[in-house]
C-alpha cells in the first residue's frame, strides 16, 4: 500500500514538473481608468517588444507580442 502511495505522488510530481508553465497574464485595467502594459525582451526593461493601451471606454488597442516581463500603469481618468 505504501509502494502504491509512493508511485502515485512520484507520478503527480513528474507530471507537474514537464508541464510547460503559463506565460505570464496582463493584469485587468479597471472602469474609468487608462492603462498602459509595456512588455520588455527581458527582465532588464531595456527593449520594448511590445504595449497594450486600454482608454477610459474600454478600448483596447495592441501593437507587437506579448512577453514574460510586463509593466503596468493606470491612471484615472
Amino acid at each position: 500500500m505504501l509502494r502504491r502511495v509512493l508511485v502515485i505522488a512520484a507520478l503527480v510530481a513528474a507530471t507537474t514538473l514537464a508541464l510547460p508553465g503559463s506565460p505570464a497574464q496582463a493584469r485587468f485595467c479597471q472602469i474609468d481608468y487608462y492603462c498602459y502594459l509595456t512588455f520588455y525582451s527581458d527582465s532588464s526593461h531595456t527593449s520594448v517588444v511590445g504595449e497594450q493601451y486600454t482608454n477610459c471606454v474600454g478600448d483596447v488597442s495592441m501593437w507587437g507580442v506579448r512577453s514574460g516581463y510586463p509593466e503596468f500603469v493606470e491612471t484615472p481618468c
